[in-house]
């Protein structure tokens, strides 16, 4: 999907709890440059980048305020959410601040490319006006509870068309601690470097080509193998994971999804071919770079 970001030097955000943590979108604060903060009683902080996850286009700073100044958004989830129903959208956009516009849930599952050139999925769209500026501010039910991270708008000329996505909040409840401990996302895996998509289509194969299996990795201990390059130069394939827990996967990104949703330390049954031969594995996840 064609969309355009709201420029980087100006954005959104909104205080997330007391501790001063405030949550944006990567692309706003991506270029590395100082990042200060104000708040919506006009105070002004300078702000420290916590964590960034450009898969996810989200980004958490921290400011020194104390609590008198920090009022954070109430929390919401995304999970029972209607087409149809009230949202609001609160921002900066332009310059203009304190500035809300209402709309409606458009549609729901929608999946937007991330500045990392990941999907991400789940992506909420809205008719509410998003314009440059309100990129990393809150998306509200009705009730004032955040359901979404205003992201990104589908556009011919970079103005609100009625076509704006946002990241939902229940994905933002899972990111966001690991991003304020570990300053990145955690990423699941089982300890593998899967070949790109390309070579699955070449090949005529659905599913995700193990390129190589690291040492000590629960892929290694359950016998996975990678590809190997004979003496002339052929590629000689390994094993193929074609299914993550009796569902398809048809991609890398498919199958990072599936390790995400699942999370480090689930057990999940991986569905494997090697050749003519497809076995069941069930492995446990572990944290990997």
């Amino acid at each position: 999907m064609n969309v355009f970001e709201i420029p980087q030097g100006s954005g959104s955000g909104f205080v997330w709890d007391r501790d001063g943590h405030i949550v944006t979108n990567y692309h706003v604060v991506s270029e590395g440059q100082a990042v200060r903060v104000t708040l919506a009683d006009q105070s002004e902080w300078d702000a420290e980048v916590v964590g960034l996850a450009p898969d996810k286009d989200l980004a958490v700073l921290r400011i020194t305020a104390d609590a008198a100044h920090l009022v954070p958004v109430p929390i919401g989830t995304s999970s029972r959410l209607a087409v149809g129903q009230k949202v609001l959208a609160i921002g900066n956009p332009f310059g203009l601040d304190h500035t809300l516009t209402t709309g409606v849930l458009s549609a729901l599952g929608r999946e937007l490319k991330s500045p990392s050139g990941r999907v991400i999925r789940d992506v909420l769209q809205t008719d509410a006006a998003i314009n440059p500026g309100n990129s990393g501010g809150p998306l509200l039910d009705s009730s004032g509870r955040l359901i979404g991270v205003n992201t990104a708008i589908y556009s011919p000329s970079g103005a609100s068309a009625g076509i704006g996505f946002a990241i939902p909040v229940d994905t933002l409840k899972t990111l966001l601690p690991q991003l304020i401990a570990h300053g990145k996302p955690v990423q699941p895996g089982i300890g593998i470097v899967p070949l790109a998509d390309y070579w699955a289509s070449r090949f005529d194969i659905i599913g995700v080509i193990v390129r190589s299996v690291s040492d000590g990795s629960p892929a290694e201990r359950a016998g996975f193998r990678g590809l190997r390059l004979t003496g002339g130069g052929r590629m000689v394939l390994g094993d193929v994971i074609t299914a993550v827990d009796g569902t398809k996967v048809r991609s890398v990104d498919d199958l990072l999804h599936a390790f995400e949703a699942a999370g480090v330390g689930a057990r999940v049954r991986l569905s494997v071919q090697r050749g003519e031969t497809t076995r069941e594995v069930t492995v446990t996840l572990v944290a990997v770079d």
